[in-house]
């Protein structure tokens, strides 16, 4: 947590320096100071104290040096009085040198000029030892006139979210008076397109045929009755496959049950990211981009049909006195063509698009040959066509940048609109610009960021870099696009919308979404009083190859007489959302959720007799099975949405274990009293070993957290006979010194007898105030997590499985590790220092596995750090732990070949007549 703290000085800036020396004595943390040049002035003095360094850690001193008071600038007063009058008697004006002033203090000085080289030096200051003034420098002129767009922004962005809250009833507020809406359900429905020819993206020989495009339509039901609809196409060369996109749905579709949606969403201004943290408890970077995109469309969507509006009314509200309609806008579109052929056939392709209207081109270069014939082709269009129509070229980063100045010097009369990407390291970009002089845009630099867009961008301020092409699918979302938009509009870039291929319910969305950043184009000019430019025309030309799509109303394209280009109508896009509905021909399958089966397994072993709490997901006659044991706690629906994420590919099964939840444990020679002290790592094992009996003929991967991955690991290592896998989250395989197992023995003891004579709501707020759970508290689920915990209604049990189970009384497996032939998944989080250590240990006994980006893992052990999360990996950052147990399932199935195929009756392999008290939650219908 950062703490901030402001203070006014004497006269209002006298002392203030010498404040900030004294506040970091008091907190005894870094501090960082920022101080105006003026205000640092009249303090000269605390330089003196600050060189003193007394029992205080480094401060970091930002002067913002403007060369005066500018205050008196951002008042009224500056509009009616003489700049003289204002310099002599308001502005204080002065040229003192703050860099000789910490010198002859002997403090650190630092200048800098750009927003880089600040954030390099606020980055630098916070891992060095020593105090610094670093001295920003200005003028007041700048500063006013900062302020001033400043001030425009913040009204427009203050009237946005004024309309969108006048456009809302007031039955759309709850009791605290938040304008929110509940989701009733989603579903997906997987379809396959066929297209007129491949995507130009790919590259495919002359004699293939049959070419099409995968992906998922989403259908987001609010409980009013209103739905939206959303795309989701990844693309393989993006690094996303159907299979991975599939598992994010089916998580999705689980968690956005009776999710809360606000009307605030279509701000676009990282309400998205804040709303899927908050409420969905991920993080946003963990979403594939195309699932993201079809996420926020279809969300948007059914804010729009709730709020009887499109789109793009939701996206830019406007007032009705003046206002343009929300239906007359259109898009411009760029035509796409691949340079495959001669130039001269190139070249009669591309004017029978100009014939058609288009205004527009792309042409795709460095893919069939070299340079001097993608030169070739650009000159004979523009002999074939003349200047009239902008004309583009796509390189994709393919060529050298040898081979990208050799095209420069060839098209430099070309007048091309720009290439985008036209080197392959991406380092070369601005020094093309330079050298060659031809205006560039960015395309898959900007894929390539996956957070903290802005981070990134602001070494592409060059004028070179004419345009950023923003694929919505591609990098996250109408969120992300947005905000890169507003970034490079302000930058007076051009801001081009382009598809991947989408079908018409993608595209009608884009359409919407171009139309309103080139309003929002038209604002930023205004307010920042640039020159309004030409109309951009987006890359939407990719409907050409739909043959099919997976709308029955069709989305219409075409020469608007009016203007005699070939341009899309918001009205039309409108009207392909408002009546969509789905082309059967092309679905293949629909998914609205699936079944959870929850029941009561007895198994007995050795002295115990166990009723398990067992709950299930997924194909019974699968022989991938999973066997999810939780921590200490919890209880087998710790699992239930990684479960539910999985399932396509296996069975998965989670349980309460004995003490927990819904599982009771009792002893044969007592009459059914719980065992003081016969309970163990081992006879819980047994235990399991009996019920995977019960449940498949085959062996069994175990995953397991924390308690539940200790079991997991002393089954992979004795029991392997029903193990052919395990995944062990934050778990270790015992404390090797005797001394050590004996006080943790007693500190356990000690925990139990607490929880007993306190109860489980105090014990649970002293067991995570630990050091242990410092990431966990902060994920916006803690309570809930928390609140789970409450529902354990046998505490004495509880306590006795926390001294039964205590790692000081588990013998250590270490020795064990040393012969591992089962393959061991080891997951730990980022921020979870001591696991980090252990996991690295373990790899080291077994043969030295490898941790993930180190190289392919070795058969038996495997360290993936999962990122932004601490010990319980799997609540606080799900999505990667999905995906690594999914590749981890291949991996083991690669190691442990199928049998022949089996062909026993359900009833073979689940022994039914052991089911008691069977129970279906339905959690889809």
């Amino acid at each position: 947590m950062i703490r901030v703290a402001g203070n006014r000085g004497a006269s209002g800036i006298d002392g203030l320096l010498s404040t900030a020396v004294g506040f970091a004595v008091g907190c005894n943390k870094q501090v960082l100071c920022v101080i105006g040049d003026v205000s640092f002035l009249h303090d000269t003095n605390g330089l003196a104290i600050v060189n003193q360094r007394t029992l205080r850690k480094p401060m970091t001193i930002v002067v913002i040096n403007n060369h005066g008071g500018a205050i008196f600038s951002l008042l009224p007063l500056a509009d009616r009085v003489e700049p003289r009058i204002l310099n002599q008697y308001f502005h204080t004006s002065h040229n003192v040198s703050i860099r000789e002033l910490c010198a002859a203090h002997g403090v650190m000085h630092l200048h800098v000029k750009t927003k880089l080289e600040l954030e390099d030096t606020l980055f630098t200051s916070q891992h060095e030892e020593v105090d610094r003034v670093i001295e920003v420098e200005s003028c007041i002129d700048a500063n006013a006139t900062f302020h001033s767009t400043l001030r425009k922004f913040a009204c427009q962005a203050a009237d946005h979210a004024m309309s969108l809250s006048l456009r809302l009833s007031v039955e759309d507020s709850t009791e605290d008076g938040a304008l929110l809406y509940r989701v009733h359900r989603m579903e997906y429905s997987s379809f396959s397109i066929p297209l007129c020819a491949p995507p130009t993206m790919i590259s495919v020989d002359d004699n293939e045929t049959g070419f099409y495009r995968e992906g998922f339509i989403l259908t987001l039901y609010l409980e009013d009755g209103s739905v939206g609809f959303g795309e989701v196409s990844p693309l393989d060369i993006h690094r996303e496959s159907l299979l991975d996109v599939e598992e994010q749905l089916r998580f999705l579709i689980h968690m956005m049950k009776g999710a809360q949606i606000s009307c605030f969403l279509p701000l676009l201004k990282g309400s998205f990211s804040c709303w899927i943290r908050t409420n969905l408890g991920i993080l946003p970077c963990t979403l594939l981009p195309s699932v993201r995109c079809g996420l926020e469309m279809a969300i948007l969507n059914a804010l729009a049909t709730r709020q009887g509006s499109n789109l793009l009314g939701i996206l830019h509200p406007r007032k009705a006195e003046g206002g343009i309609s929300e239906n007359s806008s259109t898009v411009q579109i760029c035509a796409l063509v691949d340079s495959k052929g001669t130039p001269t056939q190139v070249a009669d392709v591309v004017a029978a698009l100009v014939e058609e209207g288009f205004t527009a081109v792309k042409l795709k270069v460095a893919r069939h040959g070299s340079p001097l014939h993608d030169a070739a082709v650009i000159q004979e269009i523009r002999k074939k066509v003349g200047y009239q129509i902008e004309v583009r070229a796509d390189a994709n980063r393919n060529w050298t940048y040898k081979e990208a100045i050799q095209f420069g010097s060839l098209v430099k009369d070309c007048d091309l609109q720009y290439i985008e990407e036209p080197v392959h390291n991406e380092g070369d970009i601005i020094k093309f610009c330079e050298e060659s002089g031809l205006p560039v845009a960015l395309d898959e630099t900007i894929d390539s960021i996956r957070e903290h867009p802005l981070h990134t961008l602001v070494k592409y301020t060059h004028p070179g870099i004419v345009a950023i092409v923003i694929k919505p699918s591609v990098i996250g979302g109408f969120e992300n696009a947005a905000i890169i938009a507003q970034w490079a509009q302000q930058h007076r870039k051009m801001a081009v919308i382009s598809a991947v291929f989408e079908s018409g319910l993608g595209l009608s969305a884009y359409i919407q979404f171009s139309c309103y950043l080139n309003q929002k184009n038209s604002e930023i000019c205004e307010m920042m009083n640039y020159a309004l430019a030409p109309s951009i025309a987006h890359g939407l030309g990719t409907y050409r190859w739909l043959k099919e799509d997976v709308t029955t109303t069709p989305l219409k394209i075409s020469c608007n007489p009016d203007s005699g280009s070939v341009e899309a109508s918001v009205a039309d896009a409108d009207q392909v959302l408002r009546k969509f509905q789905i082309n059967r021909n092309i679905i293949h399958g629909t998914f609205t959720g699936e079944q959870v089966c929850v029941y009561q397994l007895p198994v007995d072993s050795k002295d115990f007799s166990c009723s398990i709490k067992v709950h299930e997901i997924g194909q019974r006659y699968d022989d991938n099975v999973f066997v999810f044991l939780h921590g200490f706690l919890g209880t087998g629906e710790d699992w239930i949405a990684i479960m539910k994420a999985i399932s396509g590919c296996a069975r998965c099964i989670a349980i309460d274990l004995p003490g927990h939840g819904g599982t009771k444990i009792q002893n044969h020679s007592d009459n059914g009293a719980t065992q003081d002290s016969g309970l163990s790592i081992e006879v819980v094992a047994d235990l399991l070993c009996e019920l995977i009996k019960h449940i498949t003929p085959g062996k069994v991967t175990i995953v397991g957290y924390s308690m539940g991955a200790r079991i997991a690991l002393y089954m992979a290592l004795r029991l392997t006979d029903k193990v052919k896998g395990a995944v062990v989250i934050s778990g270790s395989p015992g404390l090797k010194n005797e001394l050590e197992r004996k006080v943790r023995r007693a500190k356990d003891d000690s925990r139990a007898r607490f929880l007993i004579a306190h109860g489980l709501e105090l014990f649970l707020d002293n067991w995570y105030s630990g050091e242990l759970w410092n990431s966990l508290r902060v994920h916006p689920r803690f309570r809930q997590i928390v609140g789970s915990r409450l529902l354990h209604e046998d505490v004495q049990s509880l306590a006795k499985v926390l001294s039964a189970l205590s790692i000081g009384r588990q013998l250590p497996l270490w020795e064990d590790l040393k012969h591992c032939n089962t393959p061991l998944l080891l997951i730990v989080g980022e921020k979870d220092r001591k696991f980090k250590t252990i996991a690295k240990d373990m790899c080291h006994e077994i043969g030295g596995g490898t941790v993930t980006g180190d190289g392919p893992p070795n058969d038996n052990s495997e360290i993936v750090e999962i990122p932004d999360c601490g010990h319980a990996a799997h609540l606080e950052n799900p999505l990667p732990v999905i995906s690594t147990l999914r590749r981890f399932l291949t991996r083991v199935n690669s190691l442990n070949p199928k049998p022949s195929p089996c062909n026993q009756p359900i009833e073979a392999v689940f022994d039914k007549s052991k089911l008691i008290k069977p129970e279906v939650h339905l959690e889809m219908l």
